[in-house]
This record gives structure tokens, C-alpha cells and sequence, in this order.
């Protein structure tokens, strides 16, 4: 099984649970992997054997900049959701999602949670 990923796509956003979060933003980080059967399903060198991860990039920056939560794990449940929708022919799709500037003691580089999802055919 071939897998499509888009690594380390960034986005400034006002996702969290302090007000200051929610007022100033912070960064996020998104990792996709989209598993789909490559090796048999492109054969001629065409866009349509496969997945378009311009479009998958698209989907994605446009549910993250038209959508706010106080949790990064509901953006994830609920931007999983969207993407297996709007790709049905991924046979699984993973999400990472990493936060930087978490309002905690300690020193780490970030925080980060995964969902996955199968569709199902």
C-alpha cells in the first residue's frame, strides 16, 4: 500500500483554551498521510490515477482557517472527518497535528496528538 504525506504544513491560528490563545494565535503544525493503493492504481502518469495533495492542502488550510476549537484534538477528529469525506478513495488517512506555544510549565518543543481513520468500501 502506498502512502501520499504532506509534512510540516503551518498555519497561525486561534485554537485553545485560554483567552490569550484564542486572542493572540499560535502556530500549528499538520503532518497528513493518506494510505492508497499507488503501485495499482497509477499506471499512465495521470493526476487522475491518483490523489492531488495540492487539493488535499487546499481542503486542509481552508477547514483550519475557517474553523477555531478550544482543542486540537476536536480540530483533528473534525478535519479527519472532512478528509475522508473528501477523499473517499483513501483507504486510510492519518493526522498529526503538533502545537507550539502550549501555556505550560516545562521545557519541550511542542505538543503533539494523531487521529486516524479508515473508509470504509
Amino acid at each position: 500500500m502506498g502512502v501520499i504525506r504532506i509534512n510540516n504544513l503551518k498555519f497561525h491560528t486561534f485554537n485553545g483554551v485560554f483567552p490569550e490563545e484564542r486572542k493572540n494565535g499560535q502556530q500549528l503544525a499538520i503532518d497528513v498521510a493518506l494510505n492508497y493503493p499507488i503501485e495499482e492504481k497509477v499506471q499512465h502518469d495521470d493526476l487522475d490515477e491518483t490523489i492531488s495533495y495540492a487539493d488535499v492542502n487546499e481542503t486542509i488550510d481552508k477547514f483550519v482557517h475557517t474553523h477555531s476549537y478550544k482543542l486540537i484534538e476536536s480540530l483533528a477528529n473534525e478535519l479527519l472527518k472532512v478528509l475522508l469525506k473528501g477523499f473517499p478513495t483513501a483507504t486510510q488517512i492519518t493526522i498529526k497535528i503538533r502545537k507550539y506555544s502550549v501555556p505550560m510549565p516545562g521545557i519541550f518543543d511542542n505538543v503533539e496528538i494523531e487521529v486516524a481513520g479508515e473508509n470504509r468500501v
